[in-house]
């Protein structure tokens, strides 16, 4: 069970009330918060949640709308009776729900005077340096003219190697991204519990100081018919935003106009780390590796010790199928993970390049050679 200690961050009150009044704020809202368990939009809650985050917009917050729906909401025009399991129908219902999803929030917040943006993300969009810099761009300039922006994975290109999995992910991701002061997470369930919800004399988890208060909870839970995302995905995004510094509140979307304003509800989860270099962040939780280099001791030592590039010369082996700019692991001699970052070569290209310094092979093969296999910039340390 959780407690409610005060933390370096504050007590259960201060977290509450931080995110009250956090500007940029991120929201997610699932699947089976919008729509019917066989698929199309319910009207009533779309509104109902627009009008809580109209209420927020409307005090000077800035915020980030993450929705799932767009799958469900194409499940109905497609004579779709449950959600398809293969990822090309997934990406047909996506591309016939997302207009209508987009279309049902224009008119919602239009009537609130607020003008909306849709952003389509895939993990891949938000890894490589230039499309990062390009996403942060974009949502920070629509949150500057008062844009409430949209965000959703592009289900409609995304493959199964570039998925995030699920929009909790995302939405913690893109917290990061904006560099947000808080995330609040809405679905069909109002907290989380220290046991199944249903189970009597459970009992709802209010405040979480760190992970060590719910290493024993029985978290489980899987998505509903028309989502992918269950109460485990949520306490995972929890996760990855409180460890760089982002306060994060989970709770049931008709609790989101209390959760907005502070109330006591829901499951409010306390920042455990400062913040932390977004795109990094990024890197660690949004990709999947391509492959695994396998590095000497000395280059375990430089990456993980002194903060430095992993050259040519500390690599002893390459494994996997990867091009420049695909994220990889590194491991040491025995296999452990030690880091992931962005590779700079392809691996056809790489093996003839192991154990040779870069000056030499900059003088051989051209100055083009004379770079890191993967830059400091572009490497995160994994536990």
């Amino acid at each position: 069970m959780a407690t409610t200690e005060h933390t370096a961050y504050g007590d259960p009150a201060a977290v509450r009330a931080r995110i009250a009044g956090a500007s940029p704020l991120v929201v997610k809202v699932g699947s089976s918060s919008l729509t019917r368990a066989t698929g199309g939009l319910l009207p009533e809650k779309l509104e109902a949640l627009v009008a809580a985050l109209a209420a927020r917009h409307a005090a000077g917050s800035g915020v980030v709308l993450v929705s799932s729906g767009a799958i469900a909401t194409g499940m109905t025009p497609l004579g779709l009776r449950r959600r398809p399991r293969d990822l090309a129908t997934q990406q047909a219902a996506a591309s016939v729900g997302q207009g209508a999803l987009l279309a049902a929030y224009d008119r919602a917040f239009s009537a609130h005077g607020i003008i909306t943006g849709q952003v389509l993300l895939t993990a891949d969009d938000v890894t490589r340096r230039g499309h990062y810099t390009n996403a942060r761009r974009t949502l920070e300039r629509l949150l500057a003219l008062g844009v409430v922006p949209i965000v959703n994975e592009n289900d409609t290109v995304a493959t199964q190697e570039i998925r995030f999995g699920d929009n909790d992910r995302l939405a913690a991701l893109v917290a990061h991204l904006i560099d947000a002061e808080a995330l609040v997470l809405l679905s069909d369930v109002d907290a989380l519990y220290d046991g199944p919800p249903s189970t009597p004399g459970t009992a709802r988890i209010p405040f979480v100081p760190g992970p060590e208060a719910i290493a024993g909870v029985d978290i489980g839970g899987v998505g509903t018919g028309v989502g992918t995302g269950g109460m485990l995905t949520k306490v995972e995004a929890a996760t990855i935003a409180t460890s760089a510094g982002v306060p994060t509140l989970l709770t049931s979307a008709a609790n989101a106009a209390a959760a907005l304003t502070g109330q006591d509800v829901g499951t409010a989860f306390a920042p455990t780390a400062a913040r932390g270099r977004a795109r990094r962040l990024w890197i660690a939780h949004a990709t999947t590796p391509q492959g695994r280099l396998v590095l000497d001791a000395g280059a375990v030592a430089a990456v993980t010790q002194r903060g430095k590039s992993l050259l040519p010369a500390g690599i002893k082996a390459v494994e996997g199928t990867f091009a420049a700019g695909d994220p990889v692991d590194l491991v040491d001699e025995a296999g452990t993970r030690v880091a992931r970052g962005l590779v700079s070569y392809d691996s056809r290209e790489l093996p003839g390049l192991l154990g040779r310094r870069t000056k030499e092979l900059a003088a051989t093969l051209g100055p083009e050679y004379h770079r890191e296999v993967v830059h400091r910039d572009d490497l995160v340390l994994l536990p």
